[in-house]
């Protein structure tokens, strides 16, 4: 009988040889980790797969570094830019300032600030009867139909809040006819960056 064998077993199951038995693990389980790695890899390369087809269809995207990673539509911007409008310069620009407050002398004094800021000044006075003491607001801005996009709009970067109004003129001057709501014109650096804005080609937005 061989050491190997333990005490009071014998004849089928006694073990002969100076070595232990090798016990080796069932090869089904390796199969079973193989196959399951296997479907991993699947799914992921099928997922992968599928929003390439979904960014295909939609258009595409970019990652942006800025936004963390996250998708952004992506921007084609146009070839040209929008040309500025073709606007007359102030000294170009004839204002008549009407004063349809009670306050006395507020005609003269905005006439005063629009002419160092380079407008023409033209009439200056109480307004007529049409508008005295009837405008609530900072004041109306009165000018021929073909004025409205041109002198009008200059005139209206120096007081926000006037109404523009076109009436049946066919001269190129234009009116201020001041409200009750008035203090003064606007700040000259805000009104000279306002016009600026007006005056710069607009560019492509992505």
């Amino acid at each position: 009988m061989s050491m190997l064998t333990p005490p009071g077993m014998g004849g089928k199951y006694r073990i002969t040889g100076s070595t232990y038995p090798r016990m080796r693990r069932p090869r089904h389980r390796r199969r079973i980790v193989l196959a399951a790695v296997a479907a991993v890899v699947a799914l992921g390369l099928a997922g992968w797969g599928t929003l390439q087809l979904i960014d295909v269809f939609s258009g595409g995207s970019t990652k942006s570094t800025a936004t963390g990673g996250r998708d952004t539509p992506r921007c084609t911007p146009s070839p040209t830019t929008t040309p500025a409008r073709a606007l007359p310069r102030p000294g170009q620009i004839t204002v008549n300032v009407y004063n349809a407050t009670p306050r006395e002398g507020l005609a003269k004094t905005t006439a005063d600030e629009l002419r160092k800021r380079g407008f023409v000044i033209g009439k200056v006075g109480n307004a007529p009867e049409t508008y005295d003491k009837k405008v609530p607001g900072a004041g109306i801005l009165l000018g021929a139909t073909t004025a409205s996009d041109s002198a009008l709009t200059v005139l209206g970067t120096q007081l926000k809040g006037a109404t523009s109004k076109a009436d049946t003129r066919t001269t190129k001057d234009v009116d201020l006819i001041i409200g009750t709501a008035f203090k003064a014109l606007d700040v000259q650096k805000d009104a000279d960056q306002a016009l600026a804005t007006l005056s710069t080609p607009v560019k492509p937005s992505c």
